[in-house]
């Protein structure tokens, strides 16, 4: 810790202070996370954009956008199980956590989405120093040939497809998302808030009105069974750290997202490739992305997610002792949490009925995309819906969705 400059001390008022804010951040990290269609990294520029007005040291401030980046990326997942579940006939091309609830496993998925968040945390505290040193090494090759490494992403996600229905289908969803980040992602509209962005409309329709539209005429939530994880404990172990080593990926590859490196992850585990393996897989790369990215940001000063890019906007030291620790708090409230409001949110959603829910939440998609982008992001959500459509039609994984970050990273790099 010298090395980095860092001198631990320990202090009853300081650490009282410095619990405060962590719970803080808990707090806005829960609703933010049970908020549908509110991505993280909006939620780090909202931070971003409040903290010089919060009273307290930096540090502490800090913390506090870290805590809420961590339980948010636990608590994401429970929205995004709950709703937009389409009818069972549905089944073959309904995302993984969905089928699941499809077949009354929800309460088992947030559970193994919890546990694929919390092994996460567990194993990318001590591999964090390892793997960032070798990313370090190997980053600057990796960045040489930066398109060339994202084309064969690109690729293997594509011929992973079970069809050729699929693959024309997964190529077409790839292209028009693409096509749709190259025209939007560099514009800079007018909004109600000033930490806005072209994210919540892209990803909001590209991934979440879809999922919406094909559920309205669904019967919703089903009646969910008991909460006993199928999976056995050496196979969520293992797969939940294969996520958390491909979370580091994530963190240093641009583009590349926790349901990208999920399938890249899941590809060198025969057998997990299932349902369960990839909400564990998708849940671990989510949560360990944040370590990783912290240790990132201390060793090359460069921040690799929206929660570090808050942190050095908001001037917050990288005082890794202080983070650890608050990551480390942070994991064991978004496991709790999970557990305690995720079956609770299953119900609550099963007993609503499913058009009003969607329209609902359709219209919250709207209002989110239109206080973060103005008009123009009102419209960027109709037309990515409408791209966002494509895979479930052809039978392909969404995943290729994510052109709209590769895309222009490939023809712009």
């Amino acid at each position: 810790m010298e090395a980095l400059g860092v001198r631990i001390a320990f202090g009853p008022v300081a650490s009282a202070t410095a619990l405060a804010f962590v719970f803080g951040g808990v707090a806005l990290g829960t609703l933010s996370g049970l908020t549908p269609g509110l991505h993280v990294n909006n939620l780090a520029l909202l931070l971003a954009s409040v903290a010089p007005a919060v009273p307290g040291p930096p540090r502490f401030v800090g913390a506090a956008m870290l805590a809420a980046g961590v339980v948010h990326s636990f608590l994401d997942a429970v929205p995004a199980l709950a709703l937009g579940v389409p009818d069972a006939a549905m089944a073959a091309t309904a995302l993984p956590g969905h089928r699941l609830v499809i077949a009354g496993r929800g309460r088992e998925a947030v559970r193994l989405s919890a546990l694929g968040s919390g092994l996460a945390v567990a194993f990318a505290v001590p591999l964090a120093v390892p793997v960032t040193h070798g990313m370090t090494v190997a980053y600057p090759v990796v960045r040489a040939h930066l398109p060339v490494v994202l084309g064969v992403v690109v690729a293997v996600l594509l011929l992973t497809e079970g069809s050729v229905r699929a693959f024309v289908g997964g190529a077409a969803a790839f292209l028009g998302s693409a096509t749709l980040g190259h025209a939007t992602l560099d514009l800079t509209p007018a909004a109600p808030l000033d930490a806005g962005g072209m994210l919540t409309p892209l990803f909001a329709g590209l991934f979440g009105a879809p999922v919406l539209l094909e559920a309205a005429s669904g019967s919703g939530v089903p009646e969910q069974d008991d909460a006993a994880v199928a999976a056995s404990r050496r196979t969520v172990a293992v797969t939940a750290l294969t996520g958390s080593v491909a979370g580091a990926v994530v963190g240093y590859l641009p583009g590349v997202s926790a349901a990208v490196a999920a399938v890249l992850a899941l590809a060198v585990l025969p057998g997990s490739t299932e349902a369960r393996g990839f909400v564990v897989a998708t849940s671990g790369v989510n949560t360990a992305n944040t370590v990783f990215a912290l240790f990132a940001l201390a060793a090359l000063g460069t921040p690799r997610t929206g929660v570090m890019v808050a942190l050095r906007e908001a001037n917050a030291p990288v005082n890794l002792p202080l983070l650890l620790a608050t990551a480390g708090i942070a994991g064991v409230a978004g496991f709790l949490l999970v557990l305690a409001l995720g079956d609770r949110y299953l119900r609550t959603v099963g007993a609503l009925d499913q058009l009003r829910l969607s329209a609902g939440v359709l219209v919250l998609l709207a209002a989110l995309s239109w206080s973060f982008a103005g008009l123009i992001g009102v419209v960027v959500l109709g037309v990515a819906t409408l791209v966002g459509l494509v895979p479930a039609r052809y039978g392909a994984r969404r995943v290729h969705l994510m052109g709209v970050l590769l895309g222009p990273l490939i023809v712009g790099t």
